[in-house]
């Protein structure tokens, strides 16, 4: 059974840093294509940023220059890093595969104010 565990959230003001973490255990994990999503209270989850199996990186609009998504195979461990942020990016960060996803993670909380 997969399991996938996120880390890395907190308290930031804007303009602040913050690098999340999602570990993934139970699975092969090169093949698979991953993503970053977040979620607020009411709000459907969306996805922000997709690392492809290939290499890959896309990024939704709003975190373009902002956000580094990356991976580390041998860690089974995807990567968000994230600079500049604003109010708007606080929500619950999880990562998971993209087709056909796995049971989701815990998340992780991230808040931006001041």
């Amino acid at each position: 059974q997969v399991e996938l565990v996120e880390s890395g959230g907190g308290w930031v003001q804007p303009g602040g840093s913050l690098r999340l973490s999602c570990v993934a255990s139970g699975t092969v994990f090169d093949i698979h294509t991953m993503a970053w999503y977040r979620q607020n209270p009411g709000k459907q989850r969306e996805k922000i940023a997709t690392l492809w199996s290939g290499g890959r990186l896309e990024y939704i609009e709003s975190v373009k220059g902002r956000f580094t998504a990356s991976r580390d195979n041998a860690k089974k461990t995807v990567y968000l890093q994230m600079s500049n942020l604003t109010t708007e990016d606080t929500a619950v960060y999880y990562c998971n595969r993209i087709y056909d996803p796995w049971n989701w993670g815990p998340g992780t909380q991230v808040t931006v104010s001041s």
